[in-house]
């Protein structure tokens, strides 16, 4: 036989999860950082067993936390923006209909 046929039926994938995506990134990017002050006053230590790449994995999980903020806030903007502006349509679309009773749809530019 050929691939997988378990005999479960095929479900549709639930709809994305939208949470508080700019403070999940926020809060991730600042226990990094604050690992990394942690770390830093041992760095003798950390360099002597062989393990100085743990600060600097902590360096870069805070710096791409920093991308990671501009990113998400940018994102989070973008779908505000673009939920205005479809609200802003229907409420347009709506208030032409109830001014334009009975015209056709080509009367607007005459």
């Amino acid at each position: 036989m050929t691939g997988s046929s378990t005999g479960t039926p095929r479900r549709a994938a639930p709809e994305p999860l939208e949470g508080p995506v700019v403070g999940t990134i926020t809060g991730g990017t600042i226990i990094w950082f604050a690992l990394f002050l942690v770390q830093v006053p041992f760095y003798g230590w950390y360099s002597d067993h062989g393990h100085a790449w743990w600060i600097w994995t902590c360096l870069a999980g805070g710096g791409l936390g920093l991308i990671g903020i501009w990113y998400v806030r940018g994102r989070d903007a973008a779908l505000k923006r673009a939920a205005a502006a479809r609200e802003a349509g229907e409420a347009g679309e709506e208030a032409g209909e109830a001014g334009e009773a009975g015209t056709g749809p080509g009367a607007q530019g005459e």
